[in-house]
């Protein structure tokens, strides 16, 4: 008995050394030890221990987790250990490495992260995994950086100047000496490039490469939001000098080998401050119950040709920028509004996708190919609209044939599985410099969705052409706009959430669910919740990207479905054009591995287009408050997260955060799958979706960041 607990004890003795000795080697992971070295760091003096020590390291390198990298000599195991990705970082400042290597998230603490930021692609080594903790690593080589140039505020002082990053995205200040700061004055917002980091040194070292200007200034924090996401705000001398060579006139040749619409009825539809139309529609009647509808799009790749220096800097761009007071095009002003732009009354290029279509609104043929069109008018929605209301005389015919076209299109899409997200849009009043002095909800009527209609079409129906094609033939590559399935953790969680609303969600099968949520959808409009409810939602989905290997589109329902109806903003719309005008010459396929660097080069593109966006629309929030503090508002919580409740004012939609910190009544927790937090003594739940009041406490411009104080849960 006394032998039996002796060896129990021993093998307890063991397996606790084990970790120990596996816990030393995983904190240092570039070095080797013997194991007298081993036991002198783990202050082990016993001469019976030591020997364990030698049979423990032994036994760790016949398991794998050592290397005997000399005789003697032992390193943590380099096989399987070492992971490629992308760093990025939690709001706590906590990074993480992003593999397609590995499923499982690998965290990286501060110290370990060895001047890594986020976005840059790096060599991380894998700390051996055990005690059932999460999996950790440390970054051993940067292999690219995601970016060198940062914007900040310059802070100087007698010796020496640091730029003040306010981005969570740089959790460092950046060392400037006095000699590389190029004239820019305390307090001003410059960009500054990241010139040497020594190893041992917390702060990069940099240089001032552009003054912005003073803090406040519209132009200047709109420059500094773009230079935040490494977009340009002007085009290049050479690019604008490359831009205005295009020339105004068409040649002879191209009215000769095109199909010639300038006699059929044709017109443009877009926002009423827009200058560059990208898309018109002609309407002619064939025959007795049988319309040919033109969806017209300009011919950029007419103008841009590949390789050249229009074509390169339209592609380093990806996408036009739209903030809160301008846009930033992808295409210089002579091409996007002028020479590309289809203006009313004006001979212009364009690449169409024209449709025979029956009362019914179905297909019944299709062309694709190159067009010549003349616009008879050009109409903004509101027009639009007063013409399908109001049915006035000028294009009556025609409008009211393509909306009840429209409106048969939108209903077969629901029928068939489409998605109705149409989330209320808000849009600021701006003074002359650029302040906010109101805000507005923008309207989307049946003149936006007969656009719409016609634009998923076109674009279904020219991945189709290309996609579409018999089992027994490989389809040539081509870029399409796909949308996943929702992640089925998230989805089901999300029917949870509703059913505390009193509604639900079908999970059947994909049909039914999407069935269901457009129902939701339809139930909630005009309810407190709707905001709430219609934000879930698309978390819940995936995003939509580009890509050559098709998936189908979830979100509407489509098999095929690409980017092909706005060029004049996006490239991938151009490299659509291309292959289809390559393929309709019966061209080869293209090479697939060139289109997938490039879909994924636009799909970050469009992101980075996205969040220089949303901070836009933040910094104006900000700015529209920002004179208000201590005022109170209704609100509705928007989000919740461990550190705090994000609550959206129910008058502007501008969101700003309660800090759990100033939930002082209780300690609160976070129940993640329940979206609320609890306080600990008293049950009082914060949950998603309900109605509060709250004051206005801070509003932090240069954070873009808004502070509210909780006063009553309603």
């Amino acid at each position: 008995m006394a032998k039996k607990k002796k060896n129990k004890s021993k093998a307890k003795l063991k397996k606790h050394l084990k970790e120990e000795v596996l816990d030393f080697f995983t904190r240092h992971p570039t070095k080797s030890y013997n194991y007298k070295q081993v036991s002198s760091q783990l202050n082990i003096k016993n001469k019976h221990k030591r020997r364990l020590v030698m049979d423990t390291l032994a036994e760790l390198e016949r398991t794998d987790y050592l290397d005997e990298v000399r005789k003697g000599k032992y390193q943590i195991k380099l096989k399987t250990s070492i992971l490629e990705g992308r760093i990025e970082f939690t709001a706590e400042g906590v990074g993480y490495l992003v593999s397609d290597e590995i499923e499982q998230e690998v965290f990286i603490l501060g110290r370990n992260l060895n001047h890594a930021l986020p976005g840059d692609r790096v060599r991380v080594r894998l700390y051996a995994q055990h005690r059932n903790r999460a999996l950790e690593g440390e970054v051993i080589e940067i292999i690219k950086r995601a970016k060198t140039r940062f914007v900040g505020t310059v802070s100087r002082s007698k010796n020496f100047a640091f730029l003040v990053t306010a981005s969570r995205s740089v959790p460092y200040d950046i060392f400037i000496p006095l000699k590389k700061l190029n004239d820019a004055k305390n307090g001003q917002k410059a960009i500054a490039r990241i010139t040497d980091w020594p190893e041992k040194v917390s702060n990069p070292f940099g240089e001032i490469v552009e003054i912005l200007g003073d803090p406040g200034d519209n132009e200047v924090e709109m420059h500094a939001i773009l230079a935040e996401f490494d977009l340009p705000y002007d085009f290049p001398d050479h690019v604008e000098n490359a831009a205005a060579k295009i020339p105004d006139h068409i040649p002879k040749e191209e009215f000769e080998s095109r199909r010639d619409f300038r006699d059929v009825r044709t017109f443009t539809i877009d926002p009423e401050d827009a200058k560059d139309f990208d898309d018109a529609l002609s309407i002619r009647k064939v025959k007795s119950g049988l319309w040919e509808i033109g969806v017209h799009i300009a011919d950029v790749t007419h103008y841009v040709k590949p390789n050249t220096i229009l074509d390169q800097e339209a592609y380093e761009r990806g996408t036009s920028v739209y903030l809160v007071d301008r846009v930033v095009p992808m295409l210089p002003e002579k091409l996007s509004n002028n020479v590309c732009s289809l203006r009313p009354d004006e001979d212009k290029l364009c690449f169409s996708a024209v449709f025979k279509i029956d009362d019914k609104a179905n297909v019944h043929d299709q062309w694709f190919g190159k067009t010549i069109i003349r616009s008879d008018r050009r109409f903004n929605y509101q027009e639009a609209q007063e013409i399908i209301d109001q049915q006035r005389e000028e294009f009556k015919e025609e409008m009211l044939k393509l909306n009840d076209l429209a409106r048969k299109l939108r209903s077969e899409r629901f029928k068939e599985g489409s998605i109705a997200f149409e989330r209320v849009e808000v849009k600021f009043l701006l003074d002359e410099i650029g302040s906010p002095t109101g805000v507005y909800f923008k309207e989307h009527g049946e003149s936006n969705e007969l656009i719409e209609e016609f634009m998923l079409l076109a674009n279904r129906k020219v991945a189709e052409y290309i996609g579409n094609v018999p089992r027994e033939k490989k389809p040539k590559t081509f870029v399409y706009r796909i949308h996943d399935k929702p992640d089925k953790d998230k989805l089901e969680t999300f029917a949870e959430f509703v059913q505390k609303f009193g509604y639900s969600i079908n999970m059947k099968d994909n049909r039914t669910i999407t069935r269901s949520i457009n129902e939701l959808l339809e139930k909630v409009e005009g309810r407190g919740e709707q905001n709430v409810i219609e934000t879930l939602a698309i978390r819940s989905m995936a995003k939509a990207e580009y890509s050559t290997k098709n998936i189908g589109h979830y979100g509407l329902a489509f098999d095929y479905y690409t980017h092909f109806t706005s060029p004049i903003r996006r490239y991938p719309d151009m490299m659509v054009h291309r292959l289809l005008a390559r393929y309709l010459d019966e061209g080869k396929s293209a090479n697939q591995k060139k289109f997938e660097d490039m879909c994924e080069h636009a799909s970050d593109m469009e992101k980075l287009a996205e969040n220089a966006e949303r901070a836009s629309i933040k910094y104006k929030q900000v700015e529209f408050l920002k004179d208000r503090i201590g005022e109170d508002f209704d609100g509705i919580i928007s989000g919740v997260l461990e550190w705090g409740i994000f609550v959206e004012l129910n008058d502007s939609k501008c969101e700003g955060l309660v800090h759990i910190r100033d939930l002082d009544d209780d300690f609160y927790i976070y129940d993640e799958r329940n979206y609320c937090i609890i306080g600990q003594n008293n049950g009082k739940k914060y949950q998603l979706g309900d109605p509060v009041r709250v004051k206005l406490i801070r509003a932090d411009l240069e954070k873009k960041q808004i502070d509210f104080l909780m006063l009553e849960k309603k």
